[in-house]
Parts: C-alpha cells; sequence; structure tokens
C-alpha cells in the first residue's frame, strides 16, 4: 500500500527509474534524507517535499494524488491498434483503451483517390503529422500544400481541414491531436 508518504515516494521513485543516490542528487538533498523519508522514520516539511519533487518533476497534489498502485500499459502491438478510420481512410488508434488520454496518436493509411471527404474537419485541439510514405494534400483554411515523405503539419483544428491522397500510391501518415476525438 503507497498510503505513506515513504512508500509513496520509493514507488515514484521506482517508476522514474531513479536510486536513492539519484534523486538524492537531482533534488539537492542528501542520500540519508531519502532514506529516512522512504522508511518513514522522517515526514518532510512542505518545502523539503517540494523541492524533492521537482526532480521528477511533480506538484505536491499530484504526488498525493497520482495512483502508484495503477498498473498501465506502455507498449502496443500493431494488432492492438484499434481501427477508427472507415472506407479507403485507414485510422488505427494507439491506446484507445487508455482512460483518460489527453493526446490521440494514430496510425493513418490514405489509399490512392481517398480524402476525409469534401466537407472539410473541423473541432477543438491542436493536431499535426508527419508524412512516412507517399503523398498528401493537406489543406487548412486557404492554404493547401501537397506533402511527401519527411514533410510534416501542424495547426489548430478549429480551422476547417481535409487530407486527400491525390497520388497513384498508398499514404502513410503518423499524427497527434490533442484533445482527442476518438
Amino acid at each position: 500500500m503507497a498510503d505513506d508518504v515513504g512508500t509513496r515516494l520509493k514507488t515514484i521513485r521506482e517508476i522514474y527509474g531513479y536510486s536513492q543516490r539519484e534523486l538524492a542528487k537531482r533534488a539537492k538533498v542528501t542520500n540519508g534524507t531519502i532514506s529516512l523519508i522512504e522508511l518513514n522514520q522522517t515526514s518532510p516539511q512542505v518545502a523539503s517535499l517540494r523541492k524533492i519533487l521537482s526532480a521528477f518533476p511533480m506538484s505536491i497534489a499530484e504526488f498525493f494524488t497520482f495512483d502508484v498502485n495503477q498498473s498501465f500499459k506502455v507498449f502496443y502491438d500493431r494488432k492492438e491498434l484499434v481501427e477508427v478510420g472507415g472506407g479507403n481512410v485507414s485510422l488505427r488508434l494507439v491506446a484507445a483503451d487508455c482512460p483518460g488520454r489527453r493526446i490521440q496518436l494514430t496510425h493513418e493509411r490514405f489509399s490512392s483517390g481517398s480524402d476525409t471527404g469534401k466537407e472539410r474537419l473541423s473541432h477543438k485541439g491542436e493536431e499535426a503529422g508527419v508524412v512516412v510514405r507517399g503523398r498528401l494534400e493537406v489543406t487548412v483554411g486557404n492554404q493547401k500544400r501537397m506533402l511527401g515523405p519527411g514533410d510534416a503539419y501542424y495547426f489548430s483544428s478549429r480551422i476547417p481541414h481535409r487530407f486527400r491522397n491525390m497520388g497513384p500510391d498508398e499514404c502513410e501518415v503518423v499524427s497527434a491531436a490533442t484533445p482527442p476525438t476518438f
């Protein structure tokens, strides 16, 4: 159980992969201070705890509300990406099962001649992407550009936008959006 300050600090330190010495060095406190706190032999003052948490970085509120007992998924096999697209546009979502997700990461594939629709998309947030292969026409507001491998885009999603693959080959894109729309 990580209800006490010492156990909570030790658990978070281990999640970050720090030894006691590394945490002490980063927080500019003694190794003994970290050890005594983790053993619950001393309770840090607010200023000391704030100094220690700056090594993560983490606020005091986050320290006491962070669910240290939660196991979380970090890695996803390609077969675990959830398809949220349709037709000639494949949108495979990373971490669809992650509660409270604040970013949407998508592996996209546009078949030759496909697009996101004649009506432009518009929603709250921002989005960005990098073309991995093929060519993609991106229209944002009154700006339009044909992007190739290594080219990228970043814009406010409130501006009406559209994606089209006008080339003969499939286009592959890795994109991110916040907040998530899927």
